[in-house]
Order: C-alpha cells, then sequence, then structure tokens
C-alpha cells in the first residue's frame, strides 16, 4: 500500500513538474511553448446596471479607470439581453512572467489587483454615485482578535473576493 501511496505521488509531482518548466500542454492551456511561457493578458469585466451614454458621458471614463491611463484598454459595450453595460478592461502589455506576477502580487503591487479595484470601484460610482467601503467606519476597537477579519477584509479590497 505504501509504495502505491509513493508513486501517485511520484505521478503527481512530475505532472506538476512538467506544467511549470513549460512541457507540452495537451490540453490547450494558456502557456505558450519557448524560452519566456508569456501569458496573455485577461479580460476585467463589470456588468453596470446603466446606459453607456451614463457610463462614460462624452467618452470619459470614470475616475478610478481613467487614473490607469494608458496602461489598460477599456471597452464599454451592451450587456448580453439588454441588461445594462459592461466595462471591459486589461492591461495593453501582457509579456509578463509568471514568477514576477506572483512576487508582484504577494507585495500588493500587482497591476490586476489596481484593475479590479478601479472597476470595482467605477461600478460603484456609476451606480450609487459614491464607493462603499464595507470596513469603515469600524464598528469595533482593533484589537488582536479581530485581526484576522481586518486583514481580510483588506485583502478582499484589493482581490475582490474574501
Amino acid at each position: 500500500m505504501r509504495w502505491l501511496i509513493g508513486g501517485a505521488v511520484v505521478v503527481a509531482g512530475g505532472m506538476v513538474a512538467r506544467r511549470l518548466l513549460g512541457g507540452t500542454d495537451q490540453g490547450g492551456g494558456h502557456w505558450q511553448q519557448g524560452q519566456a511561457r508569456r501569458r496573455e493578458p485577461g479580460w476585467h469585466i463589470a456588468t453596470v446596471n446603466r446606459q453607456a451614454n451614463d457610463v462614460a458621458p462624452g467618452g470619459r471614463l470614470p475616475e478610478p479607470l481613467a487614473g490607469l491611463g494608458d496602461a489598460v484598454e477599456v471597452q464599454v459595450r451592451p450587456a448580453a439581453g439588454g441588461r445594462g453595460t459592461e466595462i471591459a478592461v486589461r492591461l495593453r502589455d501582457g509579456s509578463r512572467l509568471p514568477v514576477a506576477a506572483v512576487a508582484r502580487r504577494v507585495t500588493g503591487r500587482d497591476p490586476e489587483q489596481a484593475i479590479r479595484a478601479a472597476l470595482r470601484e467605477s461600478k460603484q460610482l456609476i451606480e450609487t454615485g459614491e464607493v462603499l467601503h464595507p470596513d469603515y467606519p469600524p464598528t469595533t476597537q482593533p484589537t488582536p482578535m479581530n485581526k484576522p477579519l481586518r486583514m481580510a477584509t483588506q485583502q478582499g479590497r484589493r482581490e475582490g473576493r474574501l
């Protein structure tokens, strides 16, 4: 029984190593063959419950998205089924190595996090007229006991989920 579990661990480790080191990907995944193994930039999309002329009046984007500047590509289009407007945002330069992306994400400097935060804030500004902050004002005093919840809430603002 031990050799069966050991064999399964070795096979799984080999599959992970093959995927990380650039072996052939027969599943049609995102990774390309070659020296750099780059990943295409993904679109971040939010549906806003407003018409397109309310989302970007006169072609002007909401302040959080406009603050990202030329680093991003933004598309505003009608949502499916006539249910508002879709705002799609992605980085213009998708030539980021996965290892560098992980390092930026851990340090809180990932541009993908900035895009998600700007998209979320823009949606709130368009629909409600203000950016809602779930963690302000706090209802309790900071204590060591509620520190994990405060940290999770701060991370949720960058990542978009808890």
